[in-house]
């Protein structure tokens, strides 16, 4: 059985800045869709293809915590570095994902990669928060650099594209990040009537991001930078390329566990969240400069 389309959302009208250097465009939660519908996806922010120009002034966003969750970050145009105080750092490139698990409190930063700032071009990032269950939310952070030669690879029949696997897997072909709880990200490359179909349990929370281009979704019209949520009804998914297109899969097992939130900090009761601003105000989080 076909999956049943809930909503298909569009892109919302104004963009906001995550420091200086992350201009998004707010999905998750921001679109109407709560944190307990989608879960175990707690925000996708999606920073749609813009020139920032040359700068000799590294944009981004400064030593900031986390807490209780994973920041996931796809790179499909441009170039970000990435350090934290679990003494991990990196750059992630076109194709690649940064995966951080924040577990019991990290510190981070995130800038343009310094060559990329020094000359400019398009940029084009999807970063999402994905929850941790009650019983992880204590493990020690620790960090996925996920390069684009390590993904999974779907070629498609009959030169439709190919499926980068990131996490889950889709026709046999598995990602390589290791996740929590059961999630699929597929990063979709598909030529022009390329046609990509897979099968999602229907007990999964699923949506779809269009990157760039023009799509059918079990043969409903999809266009660029629209989002769409399926509802928990049926299996089957069938994306139809009408032209170039870039997509985003993502399905996941849903966490029922209460949800408190305090910027970015993710726990399940008031009473933790105000300990994890103790033990980040006691510098317990480490240190970063």
């Amino acid at each position: 059985m076909k999956k049943v389309i809930e909503n298909i959302i569009r892109k919302p009208a104004q963009a906001g800045m995550v420091g200086d250097g992350f201009r998004v465009f707010n999905y998750i939660p921001r679109a109407g869709i709560s944190q307990r519908r989608i879960s175990p996806f707690l925000m996708l922010d999606f920073n749609a293809a813009f020139d920032f120009g040359p700068s000799d002034h590294l944009r981004g966003v400064d030593v900031h915590p986390h807490k209780g969750f994973e920041t996931v970050t796809i790179a499909y145009k441009g170039s970000v570095a990435h350090y934290d105080s679990a003494g991990n750092s990196g750059v992630i490139n076109p194709g690649d994902v940064q995966w951080m698990t924040a577990g019991n409190g990290i510190l981070h930063k995130e800038f343009h990669e310094e060559n990329f700032s020094k000359t400019g071009g398009p940029f084009e990032m999807v970063q999402l928060w994905i929850n941790l269950p009650k019983k992880d939310k204590s493990v020690a952070p620790h960090y996925q650099g996920l390069t684009a030669d390590r993904m999974g690879k779907l070629p498609l029949d009959n030169d439709g594209g190919i499926v980068n696997i990131i996490a889950g897997e889709a026709q046999g072909v598995k990602g390589p990040a290791e996740t929590y709880t059961p999630v699929n990200l597929f990063d979709m490359r598909l030529n022009k009537n390329g046609v990509f179909t897979t099968q999602i349990s229907a007990e999964h929370h699923t949506a779809l991001l269009v990157i760039n281009g023009n799509i059918t979704v079990n043969e409903q019209a999809v266009a660029e930078h629209s989002f769409v949520l399926f509802k928990n009804e049926g299996e089957e998914i069938t994306v139809h390329a009408q032209e170039e297109s870039v997509v985003l899969l993502l399905s996941g097992e849903p966490i029922d566990e209460p949800v408190v939130s305090y910027g970015p900090f993710v726990m399940n009761t008031e009473a933790e969240i105000r300990e994890a601003i103790m033990d980040f105000n006691m510098g317990k989080f480490g240190y970063l400069e």
